[in-house]
């Protein structure tokens, strides 16, 4: 389903979308209407500690996580005392929780897990973000990060980071007609932070595959190791497009099976083979339940630009 709506957005003349630009304007009209009421209206909520809001204005993956993973680190090498907050998307979380190594990820949301093994920080589920930030109220965080949490106005915020990606497809219509869920203008003080971008004109970071380590044993493996010369790759991620280009120029002849973001993996979803089956860090975290003995995870490394790293540095 999500590649036929991405062909539709992306692939097909423009000309097959004017059907769609009446909802794209009623969809315009409520979002209008919503946000007026959340900022003029309704009481949002204001926390004693300063919020970081990471978010982005497509459906799809933007490299959200990746950018809060390094942006929580970033702070913590500045001894800086941080706590993240995410929403627990398609789990069984409704008060909020604070991750632990004991903590699974139908319980809690597989990018909450994620964030818990990929920081030191604190790291709490819900899908009420108010209730989550005002759980961490007793303690004191110089920030607290919101990942993916653009979109949620029942929260004042010190920082927005809008994160889009570079160079990806052009179509900048609202939903449904196109991919946008906001338009840009609905955050005018934002700080936008180009994805996939390897130059320095703009605020941005890229993503390179950095090793393969085992789910087993933790081993360690160079990319091009000829152990994954024939081996699967399996997803479950919002655009593993970028992933398995990366990845065949390690390995040409690598067969993939990709699943809807946030996939809830079943036993039957899994390659029944001796061969390597190599999957994401998130989706590890939902796969290490099935003690597959042959399962290697690829990590990835986060690389911001001097203007990124200045942002930063003046918060």
């Amino acid at each position: 389903m999500r590649n036929i709506i991405f062909i539709i957005w992306y692939k097909m003349p423009k000309l097959f979308l004017i059907p769609l630009l009446p909802f794209s304007l009623i969809f315009l009209v409520i979002i209008l209407v919503r946000k007026y009421i959340f900022i003029n209206l309704l009481s949002r909520y204001t926390s004693k500690n300063k919020l970081i809001i990471i978010g982005n204005l497509n459906v799809g993956g933007a490299g959200k996580t990746p950018f809060t993973i390094w942006l929580a680190n970033y702070l913590h090498a500045k001894e800086k005392n941080i706590a993240i907050i995410s929403s627990g998307y398609k789990s069984n979380v409704n008060s909020p929780v604070e991750i632990n190594h004991l903590s699974k990820a139908d319980d809690v949301g597989d990018e909450a897990l994620l964030l818990q093994e990929k920081t030191n920080s604190v790291v709490v589920s819900s899908n009420n973000r108010v209730k989550s930030t005002k759980y961490l109220e007793d303690r004191d965080f110089e920030y607290i990060i919101h990942d993916d949490g653009l979109q949620h106005y029942y929260l004042n915020r010190n920082y927005e980071f809008v994160i889009t990606k570079y160079k990806s497809p052009t179509n900048n219509y609202l939903l449904p007609c196109g991919p946008l869920r906001e338009p840009r203008f609905f955050h005018p003080d934002a700080t936008f932070i180009l994805s996939n971008y390897h130059d320095n004109e703009y605020p941005g970071f890229y993503t390179k595959l950095s090793q393969i380590r085992s789910g087993v044993d933790n081993k360690v493996f160079e990319l091009n190791d000829s152990k994954f010369t024939k081996s699967h790759l399996l997803t479950a991620i919002a655009d593993d497009t970028d992933l398995k280009q990366e990845l065949k120029l390690y390995h040409k002849n690598i067969k993939s099976l990709s699943f809807a973001d946030h996939h809830k993996f079943i036993l039957e979803d899994i390659p029944v083979t001796t061969e390597p089956i190599i999957v994401t860090e998130k989706d590890f975290t939902k796969l290490k339940v099935f003690n597959i003995k042959n399962i290697y995870i690829l990590e990835q490394s986060v690389f911001p630009n001097d203007k990124l790293i200045k942002i930063i540095e003046k918060l």
